[in-house]
């Protein structure tokens, strides 16, 4: 059965919120710290201060039920999403799936120029969000793509595209082998390549191709803090970031300024709009288990066609030769500018690219 679901956030906790904001406890820092040891402590207060007496929530919860949203139950656990029909009958449908720390808010700018010509379906990952907590243990990025397989064909929707990045690019390329006679391509803005382990090959690269090679082996070789707590110890965490909401906000605004391109104008407002989404729900703790849960022995295999566009300012920048080692690749752009919110950052830039991935596939 699927629900028409409406946000509407008791005042009782946003009060609660402002309450906790005003009562922050804030840590020390060493003078000449900047961002070596974090994110620096007057950042954070600068957010925290505009969360507690200019951030508006209501303004922006009215502009997230501008759009269609809807939950439904799927194995199990509840399940979020915006079903943005265009004016079409015959448009495309296209299922968005966002990452971590990412939410639908990531797709706001794009949902207008992307309904022209696509019938949208973004789904709020399990653990994240507006899908609320998972209660079971195994949901990998398999298990979501299962689940949105169901959602698709619960739509009605027998032949879609699939869009992602970060998670999303894991869980759009699962899905692709999970219903590879539905799926008609898959659009991705990040696609890790990791180093063969054989070597085999390398040599054969381009300078530019082995310098993102070189930056690659070093992310692999020294896992981020953030992501080696959420594999191993995502209950841990999830006790500071569930009880402190500058806690969750450090987090999370940490990433919106390493992994974006420095010239991106993403607002302060829609940083916050989506900090919101994990402290309301209380999903800081589930939406870490999901990197405990999906342990990769390899590339995932992916049989549609797949479309990629490359953001110059990205975590890791995928090499073209090794991609095409796993994935019929038959779209690839290169951008000077985005990082890894392509559609917070550049909503033009990514809009065009999704457009024209699947327009030269029809």
């Amino acid at each position: 059965m699927i629900k028409p679901f409406r946000l509407d956030i008791p005042q009782a906790d946003l009060d609660d919120l402002g309450a906790r904001l005003s009562r922050t406890r804030w840590p020390d820092e060493l003078p000449d710290a900047e961002w070596d040891y974090g994110i620096p402590v007057r950042r954070v207060r600068e957010l925290a201060e505009h969360w507690r007496t200019g951030y508006d929530w209501r303004r922006h919860e009215a502009e997230l039920n501008r759009y269609p949203q809807f939950t439904t139950e799927i194995d199990g656990q509840n399940v979020h999403f915006l079903h943005v029909r265009s004016a079409d009958p015959d448009a495309l449908a296209l299922v968005l799936t966002h990452g971590w720390p990412g939410s639908v808010v990531e797709f706001l700018d794009v949902i207008g120029p992307l309904s022209e010509q696509f019938h949208l379906v973004i789904p709020s990952i399990p653990g994240f969000g507006l899908s609320g907590p998972t209660r079971q243990r195994g949901w990998d990025v398999h298990r979501v793509a299962r689940a949105w397989a169901t959602l698709m064909q619960r739509l009605g929707y027998h032949r879609y595209g699939a869009q992602g990045g970060d998670w999303g690019s894991a869980i759009s390329r699962a899905l692709g082998a999970v219903a590879p006679d539905r799926v008609v391509g898959v659009h991705l803005n990040y696609l890790p390549t990791p180093p063969p382990p054989d070597g085999r090959g390398e040599q054969d690269l381009t300078d530019p191709d082995r310098e993102r090679l070189a930056r690659i082996k070093q992310f692999v070789a020294q896992r981020p803090g953030y992501m080696v707590l959420q594999a191993t110890r995502p209950q841990t965490l999830a006790y500071a970031l569930t009880d402190s909401p500058v806690g969750q906000l450090a987090w999370i605004a940490e990433k919106f300024t390493e992994w974006t391109d420095p010239r991106s104008t993403v607002s302060d407002d829609r940083i916050l709009t989506n900090v919101m989404l994990y402290w309301l729900t209380g999903t800081a703790g589930s939406s870490a288990r999901l990197t405990r849960e999906s342990a990769f022995g390899g590339p995932l295999p992916c049989p549609p066609p797949v479309g990629v566009a490359v953001f110059a300012h990205d975590i890791t920048l995928p090499v073209r030769p090794l991609a095409e080692r796993t994935y019929s690749v038959t779209h690839w752009s290169e951008f000077d500018r985005g990082g890894h919110f392509a559609a917070l950052e550049v909503p033009d830039l990514f809009a065009a690219d999704v457009r024209q991935f699947f327009f030269d596939l029809s």
